[in-house]
């Protein structure tokens, strides 16, 4: 075990993490960028907002998995406070941090010198160097509370409200809101989009019911809580809630943006950047929703616009035989036999990929200690040696194999020479929006 002392760091095994902070206090987090603040009030985790991307609070309990963060974060800040809002930290014992890895295998713990008068403590951050997750020990203290902590990352604290009060409600629709799903969407919107689509060799879009109700919940969400973010402040998804509305996808992609006044002026917007560009004209993609709430506050407008192509078995398998068609590839390009498609291991990595949407989770472990080799078995397969490659956010084939050969772990999994076969799992859903498995037999 690493006993650190403030300013010490060490590098942190892969996989999730477990961070406790045993005793009369209350433990939360801040997820940030390279430079230090927040992209939306949605990365900041505590009690009453008890997860973001790769972040979990459960009781006293903080997990962290870097694989699954946010797009962009670079850093996660760890953060004790009284349980009592009353209290401040020298009244009561000093707080000791314990972090544990796979398997409960104690990685480090920190202690740091007793505060005084301060209510709030950053102990530790994670943060990412050269590709590798690091753990340094902090001890830095704060004398008014989360909110202080909260602004001085650019958390939007509203007023003098009380950070941890209730969220506030989702607001009712505004006089510039999107129409109900049922009915026809703003004149001009969908030609607006399909125009542009045509113009990049793309195929129309039609509007769905389904995608645009979950459009219209998470822009009213956004808007009663101000702030663009991918996770509303019960925790709730973007991807959520288009499941939640029945509604299975392939592939999916969204826009969350805040003051175009117009469909007009909302469509000139996506197609102004790159990537934004290329989400709004990719050919993939058949259905779409979209909507736009007013803020109650500022009155500004946020939009969310979901695209996606649904959910087919053709489409499933499809999507499975050009992970292997791509992995073969960069097998064929170092010299090795390709794999053979594998219907056991591709039904447990389809079983693990639709688990970890169900149960929320995101590792090789499942909650009740069942490894790769484990649900390799219970399919029927008797290969030896056994290796899985996880991934989730990605929204093609060709993207999460290009993730996974830019992995060294990952990549050695695909050309580990012992390999000889293959299953492919995949399942659209949960916080991530995309939950990929391939598990490997030789």
């Amino acid at each position: 075990m690493n006993e650190l002392v403030p300013g010490g760091n060490l590098p942190l095994p892969d996989g999730p993490l477990t961070l406790r902070v045993p005793g009369p206090f209350d433990v939360s987090a801040i997820v940030t960028d390279t430079g230090g603040k927040v992209r939306g009030d949605a990365d900041f985790v505590f009690y009453n907002q008890p997860s973001a991307p790769g972040v979990r609070l459960v009781g006293e309990e903080l997990t962290v998995h870097p694989t699954g963060l946010r797009g962009g974060a670079e850093r996660v800040t760890v953060i004790a406070s009284p349980a009592d809002p009353s209290a401040h930290l020298g009244s009561l014992p000093a707080p000791t941090l314990h972090v544990t890895g796979a398997g409960g295998r104690t990685v480090a713990r920190f202690t740091p010198q007793r505060p005084q008068r301060e209510t709030v403590l950053l102990l530790a951050e994670l943060y990412r160097r050269g590709g590798v997750w690091k753990l340094r020990a902090l001890g830095q203290g704060y004398a008014d509370g989360l909110a202080g902590v909260a602004r001085d990352f650019g958390v939007d604290v509203v007023e003098d409200a009380a950070v941890g009060s209730p969220p506030v409600p989702e607001q009712a629709p505004g006089p510039h809101d999107f129409p109900p799903p049922n009915a026809p969407a703003p004149d001009g919107f969908l030609g607006l989009v399909n125009a542009a689509r045509a113009r990049a060799g793309s195929p129309p879009v039609s509007l769905d019911a389904r995608l645009t109700a979950a459009a219209h919940a998470h822009a009213a969400g956004m808007a009663a809580h101000g702030a663009l973010a991918t996770e509303s402040a019960d925790g709730t998804s973007v991807h959520q809630r288009i499941t939640a509305r029945g509604y299975t996808f392939l592939t999916v992609g969204e826009h969350l943006v805040s003051g175009p006044r117009t469909p007009a002026e909302f469509v000139e917007y996506c197609l102004g950047d790159e990537r934004s560009r290329r989400t709004l004209c990719t050919p993939e993609f058949t259905e779409a929703g979209a909507a736009c709430v007013a803020g109650g506050r500022s009155g500004d407008l946020y939009w969310t616009a979901l695209w996606a192509r649904p959910f087919t078995a053709a489409g499933l398998a499809r999507t499975a035989e050009e992970v292997l068609a791509l992995t073969n590839t960069e097998r064929a390009a170092a010299g090795l036999a390709p794999l053979a498609a594998d219907p056991r291991l591709a039904a447990a990595a389809q079983a693990h990929s639709a688990d970890m949407v169900a149960r929320d989770f995101y590792a090789h472990t499942s909650p009740e200690g069942r490894e790769p080799w484990d649900r390799a078995a219970a399919a029927g397969s008797r290969h030896r040696t056994v290796g899985e490659n996880i991934a989730c956010g990605q929204r093609s084939p060709a993207e999460v194999v290009r993730g996974w050969m830019n992995s060294p772990g990952h990549r050695a999994n695909i050309l580990k020479p012992a390999f000889t076969h293959l299953g492919v799992g995949f399942v659209g859903g949960g916080r991530a929006g995309t939950y990929w498995t391939q598990l490997f037999g030789g």
